[in-house]
Formats: structure tokens, C-alpha cells, sequence
């Protein structure tokens, strides 16, 4: 959706070229566009999770003062005191009453970019913390609440600045296929086994 003054969202441009680019033939990408709303985010994220049941679900934004593709590892919960586009903000200032204050993605967006410049991928990648307590940093911790972590943010600069549409879908491409690789090894070792010590009875 527009964003503030600017009539292009990058981040949706980008999705859009992700979409026509596609994943692998294993992966079944869903594509969705969400309003600059609180309560829009707040309605439509619970319905998505449970029509999808995503293995990953990965919010894509625009960012002003990006100048890379920023990989966000994790969601705060409070602080949503600007008014989003309906000229609203939750009377609470926060996403979830009583959630915690911070809830980190189970991907490691370290190695997440690391791997991704591995790729040879000609974008900047870099990694952030904050993901701006706007509905960009709204929608991830909603997200990463229902979802159990199973989440992901990723900030786009605004569109040729320095990137075009394509090379940030071409990027987003590169992001989440290595995301999808890495949540495949992070659900192994979840599904190893424990060894605990032998304990004798006598």
C-alpha cells in the first residue's frame, strides 16, 4: 500500500517481481498485500496464519532511511505512538497486552546474510535490530507471536535508491530461499533427539 508521501511502495514492487520470479517448484509462495493499518494488521494476520499454515511467513517493507535489503531479527512489542494512514494507533501503544517486550526470529539474520553474500547476490545486505516501532516493526511482532517465531522482516529501500523493483525482487528471491534452507536445518536439529546421561537406580 502507499506509504506516507509516497504513492510507489517499494516493498510492494518488489514482492510483485518476486512473485513473477517465483521459488522452487517445492515452495508454495503466497503473496499478500496488507494496508498501513494497525487494525487491519491486527484482523488479517490471525485469518492468513491460520487459512496458510506457513512453515515461514516473511513481511516485506520500505524504509526510508534504507540504503541496503535489512534483514530485522526481531519484533518489539511496544512504543506504536505514530498514526498510520487511517490516522489511528492503538490506545495500548502496543501489539499484544502482556506479550514480551521483544521477540526474536528463530532465523539467525546473521547467518541469513551471510549465506546471502555468499550467493554473489549484488545487492547490500545488512542486518537490524529495530525495526522502527511503526507498522513495519507492528506486523513482524504480530507475526513472530502467532507464529510461534516462525517469521521473518525484511526492509527494502525506496525504489532506485539505488535499487530498481527487479533487484529487490531478485533479492528477495536470494533472501528467502536461503531463509527456507536454514529454518530446514534449524527444524532438525529440533527434532534430534536429547541425550541425557545414563542415570542408574539402585
Amino acid at each position: 500500500m502507499p506509504f506516507g508521501d509516497d504513492k510507489i511502495n517499494s516493498s510492494w514492487e518488489a514482492v510483485k517481481e518476486l512473485k513473477r520470479l517465483g521459488l522452487s517448484k517445492s515452495v508454495d509462495l503466497h503473496v499478500q498485500e496488507i494496508p498501513v493499518e494497525y487494525e487491519a494488521v491486527r484482523d488479517l494476520l490471525p485469518l492468513l496464519w491460520k487459512q496458510h499454515q506457513p512453515k515461514l511467513v516473511v513481511h516485506v517493507g520500505m524504509s526510508w532511511k534504507a540504503t541496503t535489503v535489512t534483514l530485522e531479527q526481531c519484533g518489539h512489542n511496544t512504543g506504536y505512538e505514530r498514526l498510520d494512514n487511517c490516522g489511528f494507533c492503538p490506545a495500548c501503544h502496543c501489539c499484544v497486552k502482556g506479550g514480551p517486550d521483544t521477540i526474536q526470529s528463530v532465523l539467525d539474520m546473521e547467518a541469513v546474510c551471510q549465506r546471502v553474500r555468499d550467493s554473489g547476490l549484488k545487492v547490500a545486505v545488512s542486518v537490524s535490530k529495530d525495526a522502527g516501532r511503526y507498522l513495519c516493526d507492528y506486523s513482524y511482532y504480530t507475526s513472530l507471536y502467532l507464529g510461534e517465531r516462525r517469521c521473518a522482516f525484511v526492509h527494502v529501500p525506496p525504489l532506485d535508491k539505488p535499487y530498481s523493483s527487479k533487484e529487490l525482487g531478485t533479492a528477495l528471491q536470494v533472501v528467502v530461499t536461503e531463509m527456507l534452507q536454514l529454518l530446514t536445518k534449524v527444524e532438525r536439529t529440533e527434532k534430534q533427539p536429547h541425550n541425557p546421561s545414563c542415570q542408574h537406580h539402585h
